[in-house]
């Protein structure tokens, strides 16, 4: 078994698998990767099933000692990742001989970055999952001084040049996919069309569990009876503040669910800093 010992934490790194399901009728949120589709393509680099656990990184990345030889892949946000500062690039097969270091500089484009390593990290799992949250496992972040375990293999592993295409192009697009949500109707013409046709900046209040939206929308609704709620809802606050709920939510909630985002949505989403744009896009439920 190989560790890595965590020389700096970064800014908000966490274990993190495609989450924690079937136990949300107890309130246990879902947890998971903020952005599914980088973290797959981690392990689809390195022959992992999709569903190992990976490092998510939040735009300052952290700095990584590894005592035993491996392979790992890095996708999704650009942080500038280095080995021995050497700059490397995302979605590569990367091979990590015993005692070199990973490193991260400046964010250049999006705001998670996954780091797969061979045969996934090993972690606790507790329901089902190996994903990080505050209350259900040990750990809730990286901390200097943690260690982090993972599989060594004798095997090593080679790029094959094989046929997986990456698009990082949702790094870049500001289109956030959505569906109507139950209490859309209940909006005037006026705030629909303001919802669908104008673009809305990300606040600085925004983590894992929600995103909130700097502009406001006028609102006259009344809360609703407490309700489910999903990642990727998106509700409305009697302030007017839309709030867009992600992978850490709750499991319930009293006010209107305006939209909900596609998996394509809260992944486009979950790549966006503050001050950011995002405009929605309504589809139809196929």
């Amino acid at each position: 078994m190989g560790k890595i010992s965590i020389l700096h934490p970064g800014l908000y790194s966490t274990i993190q698998d495609l989450g924690r399901f079937n136990f949300r009728k107890f309130g246990v949120p879902q947890s998971g990767v903020m952005d599914s589709y980088a973290a797959k393509m981690c392990n689809l680099i390195l022959g992992n099933s999709e569903e190992k656990s990976v490092l998510e990184i939040t735009q300052l990345g952290p700095k990584l000692k590894f005592l035993e030889a491996t392979s790992i892949s890095i996708c999704g946000a650009h942080l500038s990742p280095k080995i021995n500062n050497y700059a490397v690039q995302n979605n590569k097969l990367l091979q990590i001989n015993k005692e070199d270091v990973l490193s991260f500089g400046k964010r250049e484009l999006g705001c998670r970055v996954y780091l797969g390593i061979e045969g996934g990290f090993i972690s606790e799992k507790i329901m089902g999952s190996f994903s990080w949250y505050k209350g259900i496992t040990n750990h809730e972040t990286l901390h200097k001084g943690l260690t982090l375990d993972y599989n060594t293999s004798k095997k090593q592993l080679f790029n094959r040049n094989a046929s997986a295409k990456i698009d990082s192009e949702y790094l870049k697009i500001k289109t956030i996919e959505a569906y109507k949500g139950p209490e859309y109707n209940l909006l005037s013409s006026a705030q629909q069309k303001k919802i669908s046709c104008e673009s809305f900046q990300i606040d600085k209040n925004n983590n894992r569990m929600a995103i909130q939206l700097q502009e406001l929308l006028k609102n006259s609704l009344k809360p609703i009876i407490t309700g489910p709620v999903l990642p990727g809802t998106v509700q409305l606050t009697p302030s007017g503040k839309l709030i867009v709920l992600m992978r850490d939510c709750q499991t319930t909630g009293g006010y209107p669910r305006v939209l909900q985002l596609s998996e394509n949505g809260i992944i486009t989403m979950a790549q966006k800093v503050m001050g950011d744009e995002v405009l929605f896009e309504l589809i139809e439920i196929k």
